[in-house]
């Protein structure tokens, strides 16, 4: 199948063809055609598949057909749960709709509101935000939604982990009841399906892998160490191809600044992302790690959604994630666009129920390699999962979102991890807090 099969219009096919892109990936044979018919649609797909092309042609192919409005007012609305991720779907915005009269436009938070409020006065097509600073817009009523013709949520499933349901649906009553709404998650969890039977209308469901599957072209290692020794097997791991690009993940803001520090130190070219980065100096991380002259990016979770780099050779897990399902999305960054990766997660003994989550969600085994001079005093014990926290106070906990299925809501850290406060990190702990409080701002 090509695209030109997809019944694309020739601008759209033009760009394409200028990127190279020949043949559509199976999410985008899957949704495009009901897209382009003008179906809500449910769509699955794993991370690193071509979801944003799938939404963004039929979406533009739409705008540019059905002609500009005299009041400029956007008439479409992407919601995305992280800046980059909003800041990399406007660039794909951007490259794909080259050939067209479409204008789009980002509102996120971490930067002044001003230029946004003057993008907007200016008139826009395409609105590409997350929840925070779009419910701030329309407080300020620097933002009318009442023409929106199409919405497009993207990583539904991460929006609400990070506790953005409230926000969600203040924004989805605000829009007009008639509209095309585009879910793309990577599962259909319980959470979901009752939001998508809310607010949307008869909507296709296409699906075009199992629920938590990463790609075979990605390779997986482990290399157990004791976790006073980690550092030293990073550093030893990265000096191997000091000119390689890789991504590794901390799981706290503090543990990437500290990294980073250790690794600048050691002559490594090391940039953080996190949430108490300025956006400045989020972007500027990610530009640099794109252009190498950055060659470690260290990101926490939230912050490296957005990162696409079609060529990224490895994912190095510094700290394993504290819910299983987050390994699938650290590790989808990488065997992206036909291309070989590598995942690699250095692994102390406390970790251990942390990797037999991980291997059981993906019904796999990950090859359990020591790297000889850093073999832990004590051997990974495979026989266990994560302990679960004892439910206290009286009461029975209230939940942001549907337990994951086969999976009990909440999950302890590991040893020496401290909570995390209010702030980027709290998504890890988010989907395990009430709902009594504030949504994640992005």
């Amino acid at each position: 199948m090509s695209f030109d099969s997809l019944g694309l219009a020739p601008a759209l096919l033009r760009a394409l063809a200028d990127y190279g892109y020949t043949r559509p990936t199976p999410i985008q044979a899957a949704a495009i055609p009901p897209s382009l018919e003008g179906h809500d649609l449910l769509a699955a797909a794993q991370t690193g598949t071509g979801k944003t092309a799938a939404f963004a042609l039929p979406l533009l192919q739409k705008l540019s057909t059905s002609g500009q409005t005299m009041t400029r007012r956007p008439r479409a609305l992407v919601l995305t749960p992280t800046r980059e991720l909003a800041a990399q779907v406007h660039e794909n915005l951007r490259d794909y709709g080259k050939h067209m009269q479409v204008s789009a436009t980002t509102i996120f938070g971490g930067v002044s509101m001003g230029p946004q409020i003057n993008a907007l006065r200016r008139g826009v097509d395409i609105v590409i935000a997350t929840p925070g600073r779009l419910i701030d817009h329309m407080q300020q009523r620097t933002l009318d939604l009442s023409a929106v013709e199409t919405l497009v949520l993207d990583e539904a499933d991460r929006m609400l982990d990070m506790g953005f349901l409230p926000a969600l649906k203040r924004i989805l009553v605000a829009l007009p009841k008639k509209r095309q709404t585009l879910l793309f998650s990577a599962t259909f969890a319980p959470a979901i399906k009752t939001l998508a039977l809310e607010f949307m209308h008869n909507p296709r469901e296409v699906s075009v892998s199992a629920p938590n599957t990463v790609t075979t072209l990605v390779s997986h290692q482990v290399h157990p160490v004791d976790a006073a020794r980690k550092r030293d097997l990073l550093l030893h791991l990265l000096s191997a191809d000091s000119r390689r690009q890789s991504l590794v993940f901390s799981r706290t803001k503090h543990g990437a600044d500290k990294l980073v520090t250790y690794l600048n130190a050691s002559g490594l070219r090391s940039a953080a992302i996190h949430g108490n980065k300025s956006q400045n100096a989020r972007t500027r991380a990610l530009s640099d790690f794109k252009s190498g002259r950055v060659t470690v990016l260290v990101a926490t979770d939230i912050a490296a959604r957005g990162i696409d780099i079609e060529q990224l050779p490895i994912v190095i897990n510094f700290d394993l994630p504290s819910v299983a399902e987050d390994y699938v999305h650290r590790i989808g960054r990488t065997g992206r666009a036909g291309m070989e990766g590598l995942a690699v997660s250095l692994v102390s003994h406390d970790e251990s129920g942390l990797l037999h989550d991980i291997r059981k969600l993906l019904k796999q085994d990950i090859a359990i390699n020591p790297v000889a001079g850093y073999e832990p005093s004590a051997p990974l014990r495979l026989d266990a999962g994560a302990p679960r926290p004892k439910q206290g106070g009286g009461g029975q906990r209230q939940q942001t979102r549907a337990p994951r299925q086969g999976k009990p809501a909440g999950s302890a850290r590991p040893n020496g991890y401290a909570p995390q406060g209010r702030g980027e990190h709290a998504a890890g702990n988010q989907r395990r807090r009430s709902n009594h409080r504030p949504a994640a701002k992005a």
